[in-house]
Formats: structure tokens, C-alpha cells, sequence
């Protein structure tokens, strides 16, 4: 039994702000959402991660840098290699790093970007504000490679334990360009909610580039009511892991991309 999982990740969970997973039983049809879970700290993430056994999983975070930054600082060109060097930094030292590239180009070229952020409408990978993504891969990545994950096209570890990286702000936009969340209670507004019931709506209906139908059963009313929408935000992960299950045959659905940096799931159909 396969399971789906999607993961919205963030870098410094706590109660406040946990990592959500949104998990399905894989079907080569619709999906239907089968729990979501919290987990409020890294040590239950990676506890989480290492009880896996046979599943594909989306994870909300960038998995790699761009190749630009990575030969400018002379890191490894392999990628397992690569992301155990970046462990061996602080969180304070990969933000010098990145601060120090973009402090040396011009106003408007500051960040590299990989060949996967365009056709996702994704940002830098190496960006620690605003959203800091670079902090999310310093923190997540290494620990989905210790719990024995396979990366297709990048890493062979455990052959039934899948990683692939997602965004779920691709799939959101395929439905409206309208803010659908906040964090700041002040702008969680109707607005906002109407937009988050638009993106279910297309969700459950298969009215996605990626026509993969996920029914949200009893958590739909909770996943609308998420102002942060970190709860819609997993679901659109999952929809992608279902996705790219279907297509495990030919290698998760994914094209011919540089496997050191990466490459978001499914991001060709975001433009269709």
C-alpha cells in the first residue's frame, strides 16, 4: 500500500506555526484525502520522515541551490554531496553566503535563479527573506536524506520512499492570481476566503492543469477556514504527489532537468 503525502515545511516550526501533511492512499484515479497531520517541531518531522516505509511525498521546499551560486562558492557538483556541505553551515552562514552574491551583482539581477523557477513561477532558492526558502532547504533537506528518501533524477536511496519537491503557490495560481492567505490576522479577510474556496472547488473538480481530482471528505470546511492556508497548502501538495504517482512509470512525470538543481514537480503543465 502506497500512501501520498503532501508537506507544507516550514523552517522554525512550533505551536504556533507547524509543518502540515495532507495524506491519500495512491489511486490511479481521483485522490480522497485521508488525514492531516502537525507536527510542531524538526525532531517530529524527522521522526516522521524515518517511519515512512512505501510512499511518494511532495514536499513544500526548494531542494537545491542554483548552479550559478553553487560554482561561484566552489560546492561540491554533486548533489548529496552538495546538500551535506550545506549542512556544515549555520543558518546565519548560508544567509552570508547568499547576501554576499546578490550584494556583488546589480540592482535587478541580484539572485540566481534555477531553470525550474521560471515555468513554476517559483522564488530563488537562495532568497532568505520574504520567503526565506533558503533557510527551508538548510533545514529539510538533510533530513529527508537521512531518513533514506529517494530523490528521482538526483539520488538513490530506499526505492519506495519517494521525495519530490513541490509548490503549491503553481497550483493556487492555475486557479486565481488573488491572494488566498495570510498570516497576519489583520488581511485574513473574506476576500481571502472566497479564493480559498475557489481553489477547492477546481481541486475537487479536476479543474487543474494537472486534472487530478482530490476529494476533502470531512476536513474540507477546516481547510477553508485555515486563514494561513498552510492546511490548502499541503492539499495542493498531495494533488501534485498524486500526480506524479500516476505517472511512476515514467519517472514520476518529470522531465530531463540539471540534477544538481533540481526540479519542481509538474511545473511545465503551471503555464498551460
Amino acid at each position: 500500500m502506497t500512501l501520498l503525502h503532501g508537506i507544507d515545511f516550514t523552517s522554525a516550526p512550533s505551536r504556533r506555526k507547524g509543518i502540515t501533511i495532507a495524506t491519500a492512499l495512491a489511486q490511479d484515479g481521483g485522490l480522497t484525502l485521508s488525514g492531516l497531520t502537525t507536527l510542531h517541531s524538526l525532531t517530529e518531522f524527522s521522526a516522521w520522515l524515518q517511519q515512512q516505509e512505501d510512499c511518494v511525498a511532495a514536499f513544500d521546499l526548494p531542494f537545491s541551490l542554483p548552479r550559478e551560486l553553487i560554482g561561484q562558492q566552489g560546492w561540491p557538483q554533486h548533489w548529496p554531496a552538495l546538500i551535506a556541505e550545506l549542512s556544515t553551515l549555520s543558518r546565519a552562514g548560508l544567509r552570508e553566503v547568499c547576501k554576499a552574491f546578490c550584494d556583488a551583482r546589480p540592482v535587478g539581477n541580484k539572485f540566481a535563479h534555477r531553470a525550474t523557477d521560471l515555468p513554476a513561477g517559483s522564488s530563488p532558492s537562495m532568497k532568505w527573506v520574504n520567503p526565506p526558502v533558503a533557510y527551508m532547504l538548510h533545514a529539510g533537506m538533510q533530513l529527508i536524506l537521512q531518513a533514506g528518501f529517494s530523490v528521482p533524477g538526483m539520488h538513490l536511496a530506499q526505492p519506495r520512499k519517494i521525495a519530490l519537491e513541490a509548490y503549491p503557490g503553481m497550483v493556487a495560481r492555475s486557479v486565481t492570481r488573488l491572494s488566498y492567505k495570510s498570516d497576519d490576522k489583520a488581511k485574513q479577510d473574506a476576500s481571502r476566503t472566497e479564493q480559498r474556496g475557489r481553489i477547492i472547488a477546481a481541486i475537487e473538480a479536476g479543474a487543474t492543469p494537472w486534472q487530478t481530482p482530490l476529494q476533502l471528505g470531512p476536513w474540507r470546511d477546516a481547510i477553508l477556514a485555515d486563514s494561513s492556508a498552510d492546511l490548502l497548502d499541503a492539499v495542493l501538495c498531495l494533488l501534485l504527489a498524486g500526480w506524479a504517482w500516476q505517472r511512476r512509470e515514467q519517472q514520476f512525470g518529470l522531465p530531463a532537468f540539471d540534477a544538481l538543481e533540481g526540479w519542481i514537480v509538474a511545473c511545465e503543465l503551471a503555464s498551460r
